[in-house]
């Protein structure tokens, strides 16, 4: 005797929803922090599989439920060779990138990650950080979090300990984005490419083209960041491959 569509519905709906229980309190004990890229998508491959066992009425759900199973037995051995391998952790969720030492943007790590200068800005503001120049170190983390190490005068906390009048701290004004004036800020703070220019030629830059960055705090200074930095002494937390 055929089962009835809608009780057909039900128990593939109870089988997908145990499944997912399962693997979800399975999967779950050695989680911490955020998902990586990697787990991300098998969570969303996870999910699909567990919603053909409900929709994909046309088949048995057991072959569905019997792929469920195999993805996710082979998602929990993924994750048990991650945490016994450094290599297989470090290839299946990456490396921190250090995009900021010494308060200088390292553009060309940004370009390999494919994160643009509005990327940067964007998380920096997020965690309160509204002037580039304030930032002594910044990195990518492999979940694409920024983490930031601020300037050692820029730490708080300093003038309340020490009961001083703190300045007005405003938000600052992007005046070059990779190369390109932003004149409708250069309008709002009442200034003219004119001034812009002569401020860079104080810094030994002839063009507006070999800035990265620059922009203008609240109190009148220029912070500049020019295209391919030198940098004399090349912080790197990542791996050495040879080594």
């Amino acid at each position: 005797m055929p089962v009835p569509f809608y009780l057909e519905m039900m128990i593939r709906a109870v089988l997908a929803f145990g499944a997912v229980l399962v693997i979800a309190r399975v999967l779950e004990r050695e989680r911490r922090g955020e998902l990586t890229f990697y787990e991300y998508l098998a969570g969303i491959t996870i999910g699909f599989l567990a919603g053909g066992i409900v929709i994909q009425t046309s088949i048995s759900p057991w072959p569905l439920l019997l792929a469920l199973l195999v993805f996710s037995i082979l998602t929990y051995l993924v994750r048990v060779i991650s945490l016994k391998s450094r290599m297989a952790r470090k290839l299946l969720s990456g490396e921190p990138t250090l995009v900021i030492q010494n308060g200088k943007i390292m553009e060309q790590r940004m370009n390999r990650l494919h994160y643009n200068v509005d990327d940067l800005l964007m998380q920096l503001r997020s965690q309160g950080v509204f002037n580039i120049s304030d930032v002594e170190f910044a990195v990518i983390e492999p979940n694409g979090k920024l983490s930031i190490l601020l300037k050692s005068q820029k730490m708080p906390t300093t003038r309340e300990d020490f009961q001083l009048e703190s300045q007005y701290q405003g938000l600052s004004s992007e005046l070059i984005v990779e190369g390109k004036i932003v004149y409708q800020n250069l309008d709002q703070n009442n200034l003219d490419e004119a001034w812009l220019i002569h401020e860079l030629q104080k810094q030994g830059i002839r063009t507006p083209g070999e800035v990265y960055l620059a922009s203008l705090d609240a109190q009148g200074n220029l912070y500049v960041d020019k295209k391919d930095d030198e940098v004399l002494h090349d912080t790197k937390i990542q791996d050495d491959p040879g080594g």
